[in-house]
């Protein structure tokens, strides 16, 4: 018996999933999860306002050294695929302007993932690799609940681990290495 066409998912279907779902089109197919756990959510709030408020600037100030757009879940087109990441940045010399549209069509400079037992997997097996062949510079993989942070720099098309950090002594990690980043401010959730 002949297994019936599946059809690709389009960018219509992203439109019409719920305002609390995140979803995503990888490989033809329309993944979709509801928004992130409170740990989820203070990490990669934490996270993206450090270096936001280091880099996100025009021009260098007394928090850092300017340069950068950081965005908290972009919705990316990356080739046919449109992914969110959890926090994405383009350097301003990559993308002068921000986009009038949702969608960012430039492929971002660095992105971060903050991984939980739902999202790992499509994370690491199906995203990563779309955003080496896309050509996105470095990846963080931050882990609440390992509580680490995973750090990967494009090697011509393929990952190179830079490292894992954990522990709550400030370290620079790049490619935002200008900085100290301070790892245990990422977990503290009041415990």
């Amino acid at each position: 018996m002949a297994q019936p066409a599946v059809r690709e998912a389009s960018y219509a279907d992203l439109v019409a999933l719920p305002d609390n779902v995140v979803g995503e089109i990888i490989d033809g197919v329309l993944y979709s999860q509801p928004r992130p756990a409170p740990k989820h959510g203070v990490a990669s709030s934490r996270a993206g306002a450090r270096i936001n408020l280091a880099f996100g600037n025009r021009q260098p100030s007394r928090d850092g050294p300017g340069g950068w757009w950081i965005v908290d879940e972009p919705e990316c087109a990356i080739g046919p695929n449109v992914v969110v990441p959890d926090i994405a940045g383009w350097r301003r010399t990559t993308m002068p302007r921000l986009p009038e549209t949702a969608q960012f069509m430039i492929t971002p400079d660095w992105i971060c993932e903050v991984v939980s037992t739902g999202t790992a997997r499509k994370d690491r097996m199906l995203k990563l690799p779309k955003y080496v062949q896309a050509g996105v510079g470095w990846a963080w993989l931050i882990d609440p609940s390992a509580r680490t942070v995973e750090v990967f720099e494009n090697g011509g098309g393929r990952w190179i681990w830079v490292g894992t950090y954990d522990g709550d002594d400030p370290v620079a990690i790049a490619p935002f290495a200008e900085i100290e980043f301070d790892i245990g401010a990422l977990w503290d959730t009041g415990e």
